[in-house]
């Protein structure tokens, strides 16, 4: 619970219905006309304390001079939320609204011009596809805001969504199931598309404000292997008759993409059957070489594991799980792997070694040692991937690159993980890499730069070894406010 919802509690308590904070004087609450002072507030702790509530499209504006008005919805009581700003002297003003039953609209004066409403949320997919948008955003208390290459953009031109009408937007897009799933739990998960358009990956939640929901945009056409530039050891992995590979990385990294490009390419090149295993089905792939069978967790199945157990009755040649989530789902695709069949999975990983260890440590101690050895034999490469932001405002992927011959494979059994970088670092013949080492190629080809390079790294103090050695500086204290911001 924010300091601000603590704050309206103990004003609750004491039946105070009004408070003024200015910075550097006392906090006054109001009781009718009955007035209270309390301790006094910094300007520093003031700007904090507004800051834990304040809607993302006024966070950049409220260091400027001015005055804002906003709804802010507390337990099950709407507040109203007056700030100014004049010369370094901050003032907010807090009270309950009128009625208490939702959010007012927006004051146009007070938070911009945009009284937009969303009408049809078919809009606003139209919207991202015309700006390049890989998620849109839609949260009560907040304007629609869209990601484009990486940086959270708000939608000036629409109202600040209404709980109510927000829940009535997202809801006319939920199928009953999700619908109900959302009352029961408040999270729920489904996908969507927009014919002739693209599909859509969604996730409805609640949050202090009420409801909200996020969509990542799947494009139509699958990106192939040459789009992505996908280095040539990934693409032979396709060429495997059996075994586990297991794509990694932190959400929003492009792992769904990758794994896409790699069943296009199969798909393209091998007379197979393909069985996917998605939450919920994102790309959609059309019959080239391949029988392509994708099932929906929640709607063609009850979960990963019964439908990865299923498959295996099923004739498959390759199996696709789209999360390695739990140690059940984890067991049966290494034993899938293990009888012949090839598996792709993924993980929340993010680095080679740690994804090995990641999946030893699901298992309990006494099984451990057999699964090393199961998974010495089965596994047969990881790929680690995260965005880095170009130079020209666009992303790429940087790889790390895992394959799994024999001293791979011994280290595994032996339970000597630690050594697998070294192990990337002799194997580059294979086509293994380091994550730095794809970092630093970008880098030098002048595609990223050198503080994003470090930004992403997680063996920093390696990467600035590597740029030492090549003779590439990086200039802290010209990034020193987005160090602060990407790293608070």
């Amino acid at each position: 619970m924010s300091q601000f919802d603590n704050f309206i509690i103990k004003m609750n308590q004491s039946h105070f219905d009004r408070a003024e904070l200015e910075n550097d004087q006392p906090v006054r609450l109001f009781r009718g006309t009955e007035q209270t002072a309390g301790r006094v507030i910094t300007e520093a702790q003031l700007r904090l304390f507004v800051e834990e509530i304040l809607p993302h499209d006024l966070r950049s504006q409220w260091t400027g001079n001015g005055t804002w008005e906003f709804p802010y919805l507390s337990g099950d009581k709407q507040y109203h939320v007056a700030l100014e700003h004049n010369g370094g002297h901050y003032k907010a003003t807090i009270s309950p609204e009128s009625g208490n039953d939702a959010a007012p609209p927006a004051t146009p004066a007070a938070v911009g011009t945009g009284s937009k409403t969303i009408e049809n949320i078919d809009d606003l997919f139209r919207l991202m596809a015309e700006q390049d948008a890989s998620d849109l955003h839609l949260s009560s208390n907040v304007r629609p805001m869209i990601r484009v290459q990486g940086s959270m953009k708000t939608l000036p031109e629409y109202a600040i969504n209404r709980h109510e009408d927000l829940k009535k937007v997202l809801f006319s897009i939920a199928p009953k199931r999700n619908q109900d799933e959302w009352e029961a739990h408040h999270d729920t998960d489904f996908a969507y598309e927009v014919p002739g358009l693209a599909r859509f990956r969604c996730n409805l939640f609640a949050d202090r404000h009420g409801i909200g929901g996020v969509f990542r945009l799947i494009p139509t056409k699958v990106q192939t292997v040459k789009d992505l530039g996908l280095p040539k050891a990934m693409v032979e992995l396709c060429h495997l008759s059996k075994g586990l590979v297991v794509v990694t990385g932190p959400t929003g990294s492009g792992k769904s993409t990758t794994l896409a490009a790699l069943v296009d390419y199969i798909n393209k090149h091998r007379d197979e059957h393909l069985i996917t295993i998605e939450d919920p089905v994102e790309f959609v792939h059309e019959n080239v070489k391949c029988l392509i069978n994708q099932r929906e967790v929640h709607v063609h199945t009850e979960s990963f594991s019964k439908a990865l157990r299923a498959a295996l009755r099923e004739d498959p040649d390759i199996c696709l799980v789209g999360e390695m989530r739990d140690l059940e789902t984890i067991e049966i695709a290494i034993t899938t792997a293990e009888t012949g069949h090839l598996v792709f999975g993924t993980l929340h990983t993010t680095t080679a070694p740690s994804t090995v260890d990641r999946i030893i440590d699901q298992f309990p101690p006494s099984q451990q040692a057999q699964i090393r050895v199961m998974l010495s034999e089965s596994l047969k490469g990881v790929i680690a991937q995260t965005l880095l932001k170009t130079v020209d405002g666009k992303r790429v992927a940087a790889h790390e690159i895992l394959l799994v011959p024999t001293a791979v494979a011994n280290l595994i059994r032996e339970g000597k993980t630690f050594q697998l970088p070294s192990q990337m670092q002799i194997g580059k013949s294979l086509g293994m890499k380091t994550m730095n080492e794809s970092i630093l190629e970008f880098v030098k080809s002048g595609q990223v730069d050198p503080f994003e390079g470090y930004m992403k790294a997680t063996d920093k103090s390696t990467l600035l070894h590597l740029y030492e050695s090549n003779n590439i500086p990086i200039n802290f204290e010209a990034n020193d406010e987005d160090t602060v911001s990407s790293t608070s």
